[in-house]
């Protein structure tokens, strides 16, 4: 594999998808192979089957390495719920005024550090802001002069659970010998809002199929995350139990639907599956898929709430994921629900500026901006 490429892989709630990328022109990408498997998922921080999991990561990384030679390293984005994230804010003095270097960052950055448990290890770090001793407030302080540097980091903790099953699947790779661990949240945050966006706090969704997450982003990290086992996959389920139907025709139903749009009453939408043909109108079936909306926006205000750090009421909602675009209306649903202006967000990039391309397109471009990568078999050392 040539050496300005990288391999990657996007795990989300319902897919898990490998690639192997280069940086094109103009900030794109130039993807070499592209390959994905549908599997169970996960829920409440736990995969759904282990096994059918370890099979598809797997089968997507056998398909990659067969097809390119050469790959010797992988970067793998955690979702949201294998990730805890701890904010810290420390502060150094120096016996005069001096110009901050990098190695005083870092030297904060050690000094900042989280507890490492049993059950969480710290897979990545960033700083949100650093504080000079004028009171200015910078992301980047390296050749400012000041006699104090105080930063406020989030470090990304990832479960221990998770990582052993990550290093089994990959095991079986003998040629594989480093794997990179990025948490999914970040990478979105630092590649699809811009730096003017996150200079003040800036609310990101990702509405998955089974999984989502909020995160509230500042500077170079996150103030507030929480990832919650809801998604579209859900109203998909409701819709498939309120109208006795099988899940496969309540899918059908929530790609026709729109909830923007205003059909007579009498107005009926069908759907063939094995034979039959299944019926309703379709305000009954537009209230349904509103009330499992309604469910997600609770649990997006319920977040909001449990942010205590800055008052985001004015704040535009960026919303990303594979579960934007399933349901004509779905933002604008979300939008009057919460009284909020949501924007959808996607990925600057022709051909994939869809919203379910965001997460792949974030690791990739994390993965090839990553100077110093630290690989999960040399840190915990499980083989």
């Amino acid at each position: 594999m040539r050496k300005n490429s990288v391999a990657v892989l996007d795990i989300r709630s319902s897919e898990i998808v490998a690639v192997v990328g280069e940086r094109g022109v103009n900030n794109t990408f130039i993807i070499k192979s592209k390959y994905s498997c549908d599997y169970d998922g996960f829920a409440e921080g736990e995969l759904l089957d282990v096994e059918n999991f370890t099979e598809a990561v797997r089968d997507v990384v056998k398909s990659t390495v067969n097809a390119l030679s050469g790959i010797k390293s992988f970067y793998v984005g955690v979702p949201g719920e294998f990730i805890k994230i701890v904010n810290t804010d420390k502060v150094i003095s120096f016996n005069t005024s001096k110009r901050i270097t990098n190695g005083d960052c870092a030297y904060l950055a050690e000094l900042s550090a989280p507890y490492e448990s049993d059950e969480y290890k710290t897979i990545r770090h960033s700083c949100l802001y650093y504080v000079l001793s004028d009171k200015r407030k910078l992301i980047y302080p390296v050749g400012e002069t000041s006699d104090s540097l105080q930063g406020r980091f989030c470090f990304y903790q990832c479960k221990n659970s998770f990582i052993d099953i990550l290093l089994e699947a990959f095991g079986k790779f003998g040629g594989i010998a480093d794997v990179h661990l990025i948490p999914t949240v970040q990478a979105e945050a630092m590649y699809l809002l811009e730096p003017e966006k996150r200079d003040e706090y800036s609310v990101l969704v990702d509405l998955g199929y089974i999984s989502s997450s909020y995160s509230v982003v500042c500077g170079n990290g996150l103030a507030f995350g929480e990832s919650f086992s809801v998604g579209v996959g859900h109203i998909a389920v409701y819709l498939m139990t309120e109208l006795e139907v099988p899940f496969e025709v309540a899918l059908s139903f929530m790609t026709k639907v729109n909830l923007n749009a205003k059909e007579k009453l009498n107005t009926l939408e069908e759907c063939v599956y094995e034979g039959k043909v299944y019926s309703f109108p379709t305000v009954t079936i537009r209230d349904k898929i509103r009330e499992g909306l309604d469910g997600i926006c609770e649990t997006l205000e319920q977040c909001q709430q449990s942010f205590s750090g800055k008052n985001l009421d004015g704040k535009t909602v960026y919303i990303t994921g594979e579960g934007v675009k399933v349901i004509r209306g779905t933002v604008e649903h979300i939008s009057n629900r919460l009284v909020k202006n949501v924007e959808i967000i996607t990925p600057k990039v022709p051909y994939y500026d869809k919203p379910h391309f965001s997460s792949l397109l974030s690791l990739l471009d994390t993965a090839l901006r990553d100077a110093k990568p630290v690989s999960i078999f040399k840190k915990f050392q499980r083989f």
